[in-house]
């Protein structure tokens, strides 16, 4: 098969996926078409918004499908008019069998993980909220069962201890671009391997994995351990963040989001909760092997500031605890 011959439709919807878009197109790949969600209201205004990856088709000319359903008729003829040789898919809803088994070589999948660890839709925040040291993206053909397809690539990349949610997808948003080129090069030269998942796995080895995270995973549990805790909070920064709740003298209660912190180890004999401040610099947590340092953070109600502004505008945080359950 010769080079840049492969007909290739795209999907996905978020920033992620832009990028990989791009690194095709930038490539010379043959991209003849975009699947992406449907426009839809969003914001105070509930304005129509349309997805990132649609934006980005729409600058460049492409053809862009955006089905309500994949089952339905119209669209999986107009999805098989595009006469795909491969689709590649990137952050994007899960397909049913007639659509990504349509193409000759299949539906290629760019996954934030290395496979088989962390299957599922939020990898690359459990991967920080883990405290794993490192991360990175696997290729993979779909099969029925999600994430489970024979890899093809996979990059490594190392997390730094303070690195949050926002700093390891834009890492691996770079690499994953990459990758997904090497990968359908390799499909075009018919030169790719495809290892199943299950010999990617250590004898005794538990999987890792990465459910879908609602309001409850997102609470702070200031009985943990302080890395436990500081890796939850940078796992969830920028979104959907990590919260907690305080309480003032009238037992009245207030959220509380905390996008960045940092540890200070200490062994201490504060009670676990307590908040302590000069009013002015620091607001810290005392929790199990230290204090957790709030640096920026965000009241009901308020915008988000850093731990200096938030003090200075606002005294009575003395009068304030923290709940822990």
């Amino acid at each position: 098969m010769s080079q840049n011959s492969l007909r290739i439709v795209y999907m996905g919807t978020p920033e992620f996926a832009v990028a990989p878009l791009n690194a095709l197109i930038e490539s010379g790949c043959n991209v003849v078409g975009v699947v992406t969600n449907p426009d839809k209201p969003a914001g105070r205004g509930q304005k129509i918004q349309e997805s990132a990856v649609k934006k980005y088709a729409l600058e460049k000319g492409l053809k862009i499908l955006q089905p309500e359903k994949f089952r339905n008729e119209e669209f999986l003829s107009e999805l098989k008019a595009l006469n795909a040789d491969l689709q590649v898919v990137v952050a994007f809803k899960m397909l049913p069998e007639v659509v990504w088994n349509m193409p000759k070589y299949g539906t290629l999948n760019l996954h934030a993980s290395l496979l088989p660890h962390y299957r599922g839709a939020a990898p690359i925040n459990w991967a920080i909220m883990n405290g794993d040291k490192e991360s990175g993206v696997s290729t993979f053909l779909l099969q029925k069962e999600i994430d489970t397809g024979n890899v093809i690539f996979q990059e490594k990349v190392s997390i730094g201890e303070n690195d949050n949610l926002e700093v390891l997808h834009d890492s691996l948003m770079e690499i994953g671009s990459r990758l997904v080129v090497k990968t359908v090069r390799a499909i075009e030269a018919n030169d790719y391997p495809q290892i199943p998942q299950e010999e990617l796995v250590s004898e005794g080895e538990v999987l890792k994995t990465a459910p879908k995270i609602f309001k409850d995973d997102c609470k702070i549990k200031w009985t943990s351990k302080v890395e436990s805790i500081h890796n939850h909070i940078r796992g969830l920064s920028p979104y959907p963040a990590a919260w907690t709740e305080l309480c003032d003298a009238n037992e009245k209660k207030v959220g509380l989001k905390v996008y960045s912190a940092f540890i200070e180890s200490t062994e201490h004999s504060e009670t676990i909760g307590t908040l302590l401040t000069d009013k002015k610099t620091y607001l810290k947590v005392a929790v199990d092997g230290g204090f957790i340092h709030l640096t920026t953070i965000q009241m009901a109600g308020k915008k988000r500031m850093q731990i200096e502004d938030f003090l200075r505008g606002f005294q009575q945080i003395k009068n304030y605890k923290i709940l822990l359950d």
